[in-house]
């Protein structure tokens, strides 16, 4: 058991003895009450020393554990609570508390897609009415980015049953870029959300790679319970490690990608890295700044770099920085065509 859990059981000894205000409660009475406690959790022997449990009325006495327990000694040697209603239980919660609570709740309730947090919900509901009964009702300050019309959310909760129970799935899908739906069996391992999207990775044989299916182009999902499911030590921080979202080229190794940033954007990219492995190399004078990542390149990587427009450009490798050029022309071509070309 954690000392912090000793701890709580201590406090919470403590406290019950001392709302007992028919018997006096010396300190060995309560070391007594506190190792009888701990054996009763524990199944074993756990020595209290008495400096514990000084130090333990100490802490219920401060402001530092939220409790300032009015615990006072009299005749020099009994403990008991100055207020005789007094309990560490009953302590109101405070404003702080009261925001912190309310803003869990709201958060908590985002993820309604997963049984998991339906389980809660009773809970939830009963956190609300405490909060709504103990101070006036205020919106939430603290809104998650979610798409509530995003397809494929209800999927969500059977892809994670399937999962956890490591059950095989039949997935009837249609990718963006193909005209016709498509059926196969899926062997899923974990779920990915990034860029506001939730992504499904598994496989579809043991012979095949990895592989990542977006939610939103799922049409139908069943179970097999026939089909053995695929036992892979998969190791998702492994896997994602030298990438940006959710695309792997596998067999291809990591590269060396250098990166000038403008001074507009400069410090958005120093407080908030494009990829953990971002290294700054060079401050320039007029507040630019060059940084070199150490990544795979993939499809979610040139859509973030795209979206700096001109305030970024690849310097190396060569490879990647005519990649990014050619398209980039493509772009500007269509604003250099006549506006009623594209009508």
């Amino acid at each position: 058991m954690s000392q912090n859990k000793n701890a709580l059981i201590r406090y919470k000894t403590i406290d019950k003895c001392l709302q007992n205000k028919y018997r006096q409660w010396t300190l060995e009475d309560l070391i007594e009450c506190c190792s009888e406690a701990l054996f009763e959790y524990e199944g074993r022997e756990n020595p209290i020393s008495k400096r514990t449990i000084q130090m333990d009325i100490q802490l219920m006495r401060s402001e530092k554990l939220g409790y300032n327990a009015p615990i006072v000694v009299y005749d020099k040697k009994y403990y008991k609570y100055e207020d005789d209603e007094f309990s560490i239980t009953d302590i109101p919660l405070t404003e702080t508390d009261m925001n912190v609570l309310t803003e869990t709740v709201s958060m908590l309730k985002q993820f309604k897609d997963f049984s998991l947090f339906s389980d809660v919900s009773d809970i939830l509901q009963r956190l609300e009415d405490k909060i709504y009964a103990e101070k006036s009702h205020t919106k939430p300050v603290i809104y998650l980015d979610k798409n509530e019309n995003l397809k494929g959310l209800h999927f969500l909760d059977e892809i994670y049953q399937a999962i956890i129970k490591k059950v095989a799935i039949v997935i009837t899908y249609k990718s963006f870029k193909s005209r016709e739906e498509t059926k196969f069996h899926f062997h899923p391992f974990i779920l990915k959300e990034f860029n506001n999207r939730w992504f499904l990775v598994g496989k579809t044989k043991s012979s095949q790679p990895i592989t990542n299916l977006a939610l939103d182009r799922i049409i139908a999902i069943d179970y097999d319970f026939n089909l053995p499911y695929i036992e892979e030590d998969f190791d998702a921080d492994l896997f994602y490690k030298n990438v940006i979202g959710v695309t792997v080229n596998q067999g291809l190794q990591p590269r060396r990608i250098e990166l000038w940033i403008d001074a507009v954007n400069a410090p958005y990219v120093l407080t908030k890295p494009l990829h953990s492995s971002q290294r700054l190399i060079k401050e320039n004078e007029d507040g630019s700044i060059i940084v070199h990542l150490f990544i795979l390149p993939n499809y979610e990587m040139e859509r973030i770099l795209l979206g700096f427009g001109d305030g970024i450009e690849i310097l190396r490798p060569e490879n990647l920085r005519k990649r990014m050029q050619k398209i980039l022309q493509k772009a500007l071509s269509r604003y250099e065509l006549d506006n009623n070309s594209a009508l």
